[in-house]
């Protein structure tokens, strides 16, 4: 008896990437091989940056990844320069804007208009140690775990909602560079993880949490230190 035919499953529809980095590029680097290895249904329209003497820009090109300098212009003020941006932004309409390693504050006027589809990562457990120095702040409170935070970027300094987090223990004999290697290595994990479950339509918002829409993946191994959004 001949058996009927299954649907083929239509596969996700392509999305566009922009990368914003201004230091090492190392997650960048993390999240443009998750996409290669994995066949992500991404192209990465643009890496952008404030300088081409960077080495996150070198490592974009040598990825063979579009970059694309916005120069930092003194006479702007800020919302000024980020009306620059978003002219380079419109050019690639990018469906995701991701900041990996981007140092500057953007504009309250440059959140809202992309809110809701910018995504960042923050070394530390939010809403904890938001800002500047996490490690040293996190060694000085004695915590005895550390980490980072994937999450959406809103106007309000790391308070975006919270997408994923991954959890690093803190060694009694830990100083700010050790504690922010671990941090990163985690770093590495979570970020593509947790960006492609966003891109590809797996988390959904209530409110301001974040759930799987579908049981939640193992997270690359049955890793318990990866906490990933409940499901729906």
């Amino acid at each position: 008896m001949q058996m009927p035919e299954q649907a083929a499953v239509p596969a996700p529809p392509s999305r566009k990437l922009a990368i914003l980095v201004s230091g090492r590029g190392s997650n960048m680097e993390a999240i443009a091989r998750a996409i290669q290895s994995q066949r992500w249904p991404v192209t990465v329209v643009a890496v952008i940056a404030h300088r081409e003497a960077i080495p996150a820009v070198a490592c974009a090109r040598a990825l063979g990844l579009p970059v694309r300098i916005v120069p930092l212009n003194k006479a702007l003020d800020r919302a000024q320069q980020d009306a620059e941006l978003d002219r380079c932004l419109d050019e690639v309409a990018p469906d995701w804007i991701v900041l990996a390693g981007y140092m500057r504050i953007l504009s309250a006027g440059f959140v809202a208009r992309h809110e809701g589809r910018m995504v960042n990562i923050h070394p530390s457990l939010l809403p904890a140690f938001a800002g500047l120095d996490t490690h040293r702040r996190a060694l000085a409170a004695g915590v005895r775990v550390h980490g980072a935070t994937v999450h959406l970027v809103t106007a309000d300094l790391d308070a975006g909602p919270i997408i994923a987090q991954a959890v690093v223990p803190v060694h009694p004999d830990d100083d700010e560079a050790t504690l922010a290697q671990r941090v990163l290595q985690a770093e590495h994990r979570l970020y593509p993880l947790a960006l492609r479950a966003l891109i590809e339509g797996q988390i959904a918002l209530d409110g301001c949490r974040a759930r799987w829409r579908d049981p939640a993946p193992d997270a690359g191994g049955a890793d318990p230190l990866l906490l990933l959004p409940e499901p729906a």
